[in-house]
């Protein structure tokens, strides 16, 4: 495949099919959930040859990146020198370019006069890697990224640990480069190679977080360590923006690494305290998230995205934007944006949206989706407004749902009426 550069630690997955009682169990790249962007697959009882290895170590040579992020910072240090004429970079293999090197790219697609804004923003400069599987790269309107951008500072952060959010970090740096007055920092870990030919060392980390793996090995991950390390006054957050789809287990277990870093930078006896953290992830995910930081709660506030069809704000996007912020932050902190729609629920004590109507029953504001919703009495909950009650599976569902949908069959055990997650093979095993 077009390769991914060895995302280091692999994850281990677990196959199932009908024929076999148990799964089994293989390893896989953590980052990449499709086998052609990285083809790294290895039976967990497997015995690997000695041939193999040596093919896999060749093959992970060959597809690490030219420079290394040392070399790109003093790589810019020399572009920012040049005049505007001779700033130039070649969108084939996503790099600035030194006179010196145009030669070996000639023939290939260049983007000249790079102004300083454009170095400012790199995100914009770069094509989004947008294999949704692998890095599915979708990056914040700028709507969203300001909005962010004042509630962390309304909410008295003056550093953001920017993970998988590249957006964010550029908005913060380019703030910081242009008004000596605005103190906020952040530093940016992720998986995309290509940021280090933009940021120094101490701005940026190469980092894959479905397995909490720091590529810079112990500088980096001490690069990191010092930035959480909070002086007084220097409150420290982390915002992520992982792909939607992504482990939320592994992702999770990453997150909580990240989490410790932080504690043991504290210097007080505040050992129970969690790291503050805006986790940005679509609204059907919230059970599963809750199940690994009970601590956190689902805000209303609509996070859209640039160069994602379905995710658009206005008129273009196919509906609503599913993704939320979730957070560990006291929900009556995060003020939304009364100008869109947003409202206080004094019941709730959080903001909600304008659709959002509390239901006395539940006595919640219940909307998930930003639709009002609708509290059906045998379910005891409120549901989707297109949804209704059907007697034969016993709970709400879209009008033309087909009943006992899991007729076809359980992955595992191949019997209807249950999915795999809940075959009772499984808790046999």
């Amino acid at each position: 495949g077009n390769g991914c550069a060895s995302p280091g630690p692999t994850l281990l997955f677990v196959k199932t099919s009908r024929a076999e009682e148990q799964g089994r169990r293989f390893y896989a790249c953590s980052a990449c959930r499709d086998r052609k962007d990285c083809s790294f697959f290895q039976w967990e009882d497997e015995k690997v040859s000695e041939a193999r290895l040596a093919a896999r170590e060749e093959y992970n040579r060959n597809h690490q990146p030219s420079f290394t992020h040392r070399q790109n910072a003093e790589r810019l240090k020399n572009f920012i020198l040049l005049p505007l004429s001779q700033r130039k970079f070649c969108q084939d293999c996503q790099q600035l370019l030194l006179p010196a090197e145009w030669q070996e790219h000639s023939g290939h697609q260049f983007q000249c006069d790079i102004s300083t804004a454009q170095l400012k923003t790199p995100s914009q400069l770069l094509y989004p890697l947008e294999n949704k599987k692998t890095n599915a790269q979708y990056l914040f309107a700028d709507r969203s990224c300001q909005f962010l951008l004042d509630l962390i500072i309304a909410l008295g952060f003056r550093r953001v640990l920017s993970v998988g959010t590249p957006r964010l970090h550029e908005m913060i740096q380019s703030k910081a480069s242009q008004d000596k007055d605005f103190s906020v920092r952040s530093l940016l870990l992720d998986i995309d190679f290509r940021y280090s030919q933009f940021y120094t060392e101490d701005e940026f980390c190469h980092y894959n977080m479905f397995n909490h793996y720091f590529f810079g090995g112990e500088a980096a991950q001490e690069t990191c360590q010092q930035f959480l390390y909070q002086d007084t006054g220097e409150r420290v957050i982390m915002v992520t923006d992982p792909p939607f789809g992504g482990l939320v287990e592994a992702l999770a277990s990453s997150f909580k690494k990240l989490m410790t870093m932080w504690r043991e930078t504290e210097k007080e006896g505040d050992n129970n305290q969690e790291m503050p953290m805006f986790w940005i992830f679509p609204y059907f995910f919230e059970s599963r998230i809750l199940e690994f930081f009970p601590s956190f709660s689902m805000m209303d506030y609509q996070v859209d995205y640039d160069n994602h069809a379905l995710y658009k704000h206005g008129k273009t996007g196919r509906r609503q934007s599913p993704v939320r912020i979730f957070t560990n932050i006291t929900p009556r902190r995060v003020v939304l944006p009364i100008e869109e729609g947003y409202r206080f629920c004094t019941i709730c004590q959080r903001y909600v949206s304008s659709g959002n109507q509390h239901c006395e029953i539940c006595n919640s504001c219940t909307s998930k989706d930003g639709r009002r919703w609708k509290h059906c009495a045998l379910c005891n909950k409120c549901v989707k407004p297109s949804w209704i009650h059907c007697d034969k599976c016993n709970c709400c569902a879209l009008q033309d749902h087909s009943c006992e949908r899991t007729d076809a069959g359980c992955f595992v055990c191949g019997k209807a009426g249950h999915k795999r997650s809940t075959c009772p093979r499984l808790s046999l095993a």
